[in-house]
């Protein structure tokens, strides 16, 4: 089994669409973690609403092509992601791999680690509490020390949520047919 890392993300109804694709994840693959959720501002975009933002922890076998175009493209779909050339658009959920165990590559419209990681706090942070003593594989750096030097402003804890996430989780509500409908 491998250790990999998704990270969430939405600014269009996020308590409910962080919740169901969370919820989604659960039904097809080991749910190991989730992170705190942060509410962030949408980057340089001061117009749009905030974020919700965390990292989930996932055990798996499927390859990160597999992850990625078989598991959390179709979670997107289901809740109404629309792609645009619009890097910064609003959306309903955004599911990335960013890390699968020390695996390094840059294939396949997949760059792992993923090297945003290095730059948005919303992701190193997240991750570091979830895998503290993680090396960034290909870029031989301590998520510890990214996490450390990048600023945590405009990061605001959700902790009741998170708690509440991690509840219906470790309860298997998911699993049992659960909706956040």
């Amino acid at each position: 089994m491998t250790r990999a890392f998704i990270s969430i993300g939405s600014n269009i109804e996020p308590a409910k669409n962080v919740r169901t694709a969370i919820c989604s994840l659960a039904q097809q693959t080991r749910l190991v973690g989730i992170s705190m959720v942060y509410c962030t501002d949408a980057l340089d975009r001061p117009e749009q609403p905030p974020y919700f933002n965390c990292v989930v922890e996932i055990e798996t076998e499927a390859p990160p092509v597999e992850i990625k175009h078989g598991m959390l493209r179709p979670i997107e779909n289901s809740l109404g992601r629309k792609r645009t050339g619009d890097k910064y658009a609003p959306r309903t959920i955004d599911l990335d791999l960013i890390v699968y165990g020390d695996l390094a590559m840059d294939k396949e419209g997949i760059k792992l680690p993923d090297p945003e990681i290095l730059e948005r706090p919303f992701l190193a942070i997240p991750l570091f509490e979830l895998a503290p003593d993680l090396v960034l594989a290909g870029y031989n750096q301590r998520i510890e020390e990214i996490a450390a030097r990048l600023p945590q402003d405009g990061m605001s804890p959700l902790e009741d949520y998170a708690k509440l996430l991690r509840e219906e989780a470790s309860r298997g509500f998911c699993a049992k047919g659960g909706s956040y409908e």
